[in-house]
């Protein structure tokens, strides 16, 4: 393809794929004259990629080149770039104070060992379960905490779900990248937004509503 081709089927315009080359997010196409090159597949797939990791992501420039830089590793085995790409959807948000954090942290940790999970201590998905438990209890919702295990266990099967659309990728690694980009960000949206549709639905068998209403 030539880049005005990568562009439309891409749907990515010139004047960015430009600029993705020239940050080096998009290798270089084969040279087949003065200021001319084709492009493949390859490109296609990268664009993608990188389209998940900035506008999807959220990720800044340089925080997606160095997403992509541990994707074009081949040191690095297919569970630790993984492990990269997930990063991409970590948010900070504080939710709760210092003392209540440590404790929510404490919790979380606590709960992976039960649990047998191998994930480090310092994940950012720690991190972040952290900071909710620690608000939860700041907030005197000790019931919801209480829960916790059960959460979690009730989550593995969405895991596995989630890593089956991973391994559909084959051995194209910016599309299980990218699967897990998208799927963790927007993913995280669709079970929330499910999650709310079985609550009105429990919601209405254990209180007994009555149709004629629609909550």
């Amino acid at each position: 393809m030539r880049i005005g081709e990568l562009s439309k089927a891409s749907g990515v315009t010139t004047p960015t794929i430009k600029y993705y080359l020239r940050e080096g997010l998009l290798p270089k196409g084969e040279a087949t004259g003065h200021n001319q090159a084709q492009y493949g597949d390859n490109h296609l797939r990268r664009l993608r990629l990188i389209r998940a990791l900035v506008e999807v992501g959220g990720l800044s420039i340089a925080a997606a080149r160095e997403v992509i830089a541990a994707l074009d590793d081949p040191n690095l085995g297919t569970h630790k770039i993984l492990g990269v790409a997930q990063k991409t959807g970590a948010r900070s948000i504080a939710f709760c104070d210092e003392e209540s954090r440590t404790a929510g942290l404490a919790e979380v940790r606590a709960m992976v060992d039960r649990l047998g999970w191998r994930v480090g201590r310092d994940n950012p998905a720690v991190l972040a379960a952290a900071e909710v438990v620690g608000a939860l209890r700041q907030l005197g919702h000790h019931d919801i905490v209480d829960r916790l295990d059960d959460y979690a266990r009730a989550l593995e099967p969405v895991a596995e779900m989630d890593l089956a659309a991973v391994a559909a990728q084959g051995d194209d690694i910016d599309g299980m990248a990218e699967t897990v980009v998208v799927g963790n960000v927007l993913g995280d949206e669709l079970i929330s937004a499910l999650r709310h549709l079985a609550q009105t639905e429990r919601s209405a068998e254990f209180f007994n509503f009555q149709p004629g209403s629609n909550p």
